[in-house]
């Protein structure tokens, strides 16, 4: 073996960032543990670098040169170069730190002490015990390619060469359905399949159509891209694509992804589904109607009977005008309006949706029966954004915000309370950049968000979430300690949960408050105390003759007749919504100011400063005291 007498140095790693382990590795590498000879020089400038995937051949030689083993075939190997990823694979440290020096196509000696190869301590490469592992070695590699890899498992099963970039992020998942081609070749470069004429390959991501492992590197893939894809042994299960790849170590993909076909599971059991036809414009979801907006979409809806009947069609029954709508305001069936909120502009699709997300719970046209699952296919035209506040005056902002409060009034009177919370809420949100410039601007402010809180708190409790709706009044009367509709519907919020002292406070609060909303607080008062007694009177039966029995008797806890059950039932029926006849719709004004319409009124910011004398000085709300 000729070697060139001034090619041969002692090797000193390049500086990088290295793991613990890698540090632990290399705290006691030997002084000229690690040279290196050049037999052949490589082109290029580029080496490899840590996530590089490195194809070489490599013969491992004792001092006197002996072969040990090699990877060429002329040389008693399988003639199969090995692969290794770089900072991801488990090797020597004289490959580590040695192969990162090498050019593609050179070949290299490499002269590795014991404590650099097998023979160090913990080496994470099991050889043979008749290994000459503490002898000093020669390992003759042939750099014969590198490139950047992404690792799709950790066990380095599965790793991904990308050729040519995609476009877009949306990478396909279960449910996705694929069209790509697709070719499949062995290690040895034989061709196992070959799909790159007529239609592309299409299979539908999670139903085990194509080997596991290639299924988890075109998982990883965009849209347009082109792809190398190295699946070995334990990834390749047989499938409708490749229904025999046993008896291979290793099986390389090349994929190019022509299209991915979004289907979502939009309730996560199968009944609700969205499947794109067509792509739209945009980037997913970043350009989709996610918030209320103005819509405009063609769709056809059908039965899924026999028949597949049509019961409606805009391009038919409304002169081919589409659809206009504001998504937010219940005005579609639920099924419909989620489905559309995932679109973008010019996309198509078909949904298939259950009775209960499409007419059973919304006007059901005259040819769609109770209990028929329908599918719609809709094409969103195009769609307006709601309005930007930005820029506006604050009078034009808040006659934007009751006109979306109005449409939350109509949605929580029809029992729509989670579309009317939510139109509550996002005025609230965009309250928090809005900046009242005076006093008079700030009043309206104050009023206009306490009424959106309340009304808020309004529709928890409508949902049962008592809590949270105590936690809402509660940011009214940290404002507006004195302010009645609050202290009363945290009252029937504390009532609901079983606070009963709580909810007492508040309602006598209320009458100290304001004289006139007396009957309404004795009112609730009388059915808080109802609400006691129903209380210990199951307790009481709950816990009959408990404490009666002599030791060693048994007692039974918790027996009610049926008649008792039954009583009981139609008792809290005729309490448990003692303020189903109250508004939401809150005046302009503040509770203060209806009842002291002759009080001073009392500048925006002058509410956040204690006075030296008020009309209701004398009062004390709850702890605090007004002064």
């Amino acid at each position: 073996m000729a070697v060139e007498e001034d090619e041969e140095q002692e090797f000193v790693p390049e500086k990088k960032k290295i793991s613990k382990e890698e540090e632990r590795r290399k705290k006691n590498m030997p002084l000229g543990g690690l040279m290196k000879a050049i037999i052949r020089p490589g082109g290029g400038l580029e080496r490899p670098k840590d996530g590089d995937q490195v194809i070489f051949h490599c013969t491992t030689r004792t001092l006197n040169g002996v072969i040990v083993d090699s990877t060429r075939l002329e040389l008693g190997g399988k003639g199969r170069p090995i692969k290794l990823v770089l900072g991801k694979s488990k090797m020597i440290l004289g490959w580590s730190e040695g192969i990162p020096t090498i050019l593609k196509g050179e070949v290299a000696m490499l002269k590795v002490k014991p404590e650099l190869h097998y023979g160090e301590a913990d080496c994470p490469v099991v050889v043979a015990e008749n290994f000459p592992k503490h002898e000093e070695l020669h390992f003759e590699i042939e750099l014969i390619d590198f490139f950047k890899v992404k690792v799709v498992s950790k066990d380095l099963g599965v790793i991904k060469r990308i050729l040519v970039e995609g476009q877009g992020w949306e990478s396909p998942r279960d449910p996705y359905e694929i069209k790509s081609w697709i070719t499949a070749r062995a290690f040895d470069g034989e061709i196992l399949l070959s799909h790159v004429q007529g239609e592309p390959f299409h299979f539908t991501f999670g139903k085990n159509e194509v080997p596991k492992g290639l299924e988890l590197g075109m998982g990883t893939m965009t849209r347009g891209e082109k792809a190398v894809i190295y699946v070995t042994n334990p990834y390749l299960t047989d499938s409708s694509l490749l229904p025999k790849v046993q008896g291979h170590e290793e099986v390389q993909f090349e994929v190019e992804m022509v299209q991915i076909i979004q289907v979502r599971d939009m309730l996560g059991d199968g009944r609700l589904i969205k499947r794109r036809i067509r792509d739209g414009k945009g980037e997913f979801p970043m350009d989709c109607p996610l918030h209320d907006s103005l819509l405009r979409v063609h769709y056809r809806g059908m039965l899924l009977d026999e028949e597949r009947t049509i019961f409606y069609d805009t391009r038919v029954k409304n002169d081919g005008q589409p659809l206009e709508f504001s998504s937010g305001e219940g005005l579609v069936p639920e099924g419909f309006e989620m489905c559309v909120r995932l679109m973008l502009s010019g996309e198509l699709a078909v949904v298939t949706c259950p009775p209960d997300f499409a007419y059973d719970k919304f006007p059901r046209p005259d040819n769609v029966p109770e209990g028929a699952h329908v599918q719609w296919e809709i094409e969103l035209l195009d769609f307006e954004k709601p309005k930007d506040w930005t820029g506006l005056s604050f009078n034009e902002i808040m006659d934007d915000a009751e006109k979306i409060k109005v449409t939350g009034n109509r949605l929580f009177k029809e029992g729509k309370y989670e579309l009317a919370k939510a139109k509550y809420e996002k005025v609230l949100r965009e309250f928090n950049h809005v900046n009242p410039q005076d006093d008079e601007e700030g009043k309206i402010f104050v009023s206009t968000r306490n009424s959106l809180h309340l009304n808020v708190a309004a529709c928890l409790q409508k949902m049962g979430e008592y809590r949270k709706s105590i936690e809402t009044c509660n940011k009214v009367l940290d404002v507006s300690p004195a302010h009645v509709k609050a202290l009363y519907r945290r009252g029937i919020a504390y009532t609901s949960v079983g606070d009963f002292d709580e909810a007492r406070d508040d309602f006598n609060t209320m009458i100290k408050v304001d004289k006139s909303s007396e009957a309404d607080a004795t009112a609730a008062l009388q059915k808080l105390k109802l609400k006691e007694q129903e209380v210990q009177i199951k307790s009481r039966k709950q816990f009959k003759g408990l404490f009666d029995k002599k030791p060693g008797e048994i007692s039974d806890v918790g027996g009610e007749t049926k008649d008792e059950i039954q009583k009981e039932e139609i008792h809290e029926e005729e309490t448990e919504n003692p303020d189903k006849q109250e508004s939401l719709q809150d005046e302009g004004e503040s509770e203060e100011d209806r009842r002291e319409p002759n009080r001073p009124r009392l500048g925006f910011f002058a509410r956040y400063w204690p006075l030296r004398t008020r009309t209701l000085s004398s009062l004390r709300l709850g702890k605090c005291s007004i002064l």
